[in-house]
């Protein structure tokens, strides 16, 4: 299979989903601008949508967003989920009829068979070093499983040639480290074609997340496949997974946090082949294919962008 190797994050692919779903007439009446203000102009003709999927701490656009004035040059935002909107609202006061959120989506997710029996249990890691790689290689040298094995692709090449050649030299201890370690494989960067035609060969996504997610599309896909997923309960976390997972409580002193991954690796080891695991993984996979499938989400999109439509008009 050839792939796309341009690279792309998760806010890129979910504006590509968005044009794929969604009614081009009705997209060409607004002009939507993806988390950055004014990384597309804005138009006099259209209707401004920015479509806010980072957190609030980001510096280059704080003077935009203190800024009244500035705010109301957008006639609506749009936030990936409740926990984003409510950090955005009481950070700078935006006027709340003109937010709304619209979960992430996804689309052809390969479905991992609960069915057989795994004598190798496979672990994937797959975001950016800096949300909880450290943590993990240390949650690795504790566990006590001789059967388990993690793959990571790890990289910041997801951000573009120039990201990475200016920050992916800070964290080749890391990848130093998951080299030297019996139980990891450090694979590198896969683009996002290939670790969705292989997330099904895994058997749990671990995720000890240090950084506060506005959503986690990784967590999503991994939920949907029918994998375990294991994380903590960090910003929009909750929100996105719901129940599924299992949570560890976020906890900054990180040698406590890697004692408790440890823990809990180990126990997904122990239950992955058990009935029960295999009806828990059933359920989550029905769900999140139902409820995060594009072909929703389009569905709240198109809804939202017809009222917005009328609003303008009647206005």
């Amino acid at each position: 299979m050839t792939y796309n190797m341009k690279p792309l994050g998760g806010t890129e692919l979910q504006h590509n989903f968005l044009e794929q779903h969604v009614s081009k007439d009705l997209l060409d009446k607004f002009q939507i601008c993806t988390s950055v203000p004014g990384k597309v102009p804005l138009s006099k003709d259209k209707i401004n949508v920015l479509w806010q999927k980072m957190a609030t701490d980001q510096p280059h656009f704080q003077s935009f967003f203190k800024d009244p004035e500035q705010i109301k040059q957008y006639d609506y935002y749009v936030f990936n989920s409740h926990w984003n909107y409510e950090q955005w609202r009481k950070t700078f006061n935006l006027p709340y009829e003109k937010c709304t959120v619209i979960k992430n989506g996804i689309t052809n997710i390969k479905q991992r068979d609960p069915k057989p029996k795994r004598e190798k249990i496979r672990l994937i890691y797959h975001p950016t070093p800096w949300r909880g790689l450290s943590v993990l290689l240390g949650a690795m040298q504790l566990i006590k499983s001789p059967n388990v094995e993690l793959d990571v692709y790890s990289s910041t090449q997801v951000y573009g040639d120039d990201f990475k050649k200016e920050n992916d030299h800070l964290y080749e201890p890391l990848y130093d480290q998951a080299r030297a370690l019996p139980n990891v494989n450090y694979i590198g960067y896969k683009p996002n074609e290939y670790i969705l035609e292989n997330l099904h060969t895994y058997d749990a996504f671990v995720y000890p997340n240090i950084w506060e997610e506005t959503f986690c599309i990784s967590a999503l896909e991994a939920l949907a496949c029918g994998l375990y997923v294991a994380t903590t309960d960090n910003g929009a976390l909750y929100e996105t997974c719901t129940e599924f997972p299992i949570y560890i409580p976020y906890d900054q002193n990180w040698e406590n946090l890697a004692k408790q991954f440890a823990a809990v690796i180990d126990g997904i080891a122990d239950q992955i082949n058990t009935d029960g695991c295999r009806n828990h993984l059933k359920y989550q996979q029905d769900f999140f294919n139902h409820f995060y499938n594009w072909k929703v989400i389009a569905g709240h999109w198109t809804g939202f962008l017809q009222g917005a439509l009328q609003n303008v008009r009647s206005t």
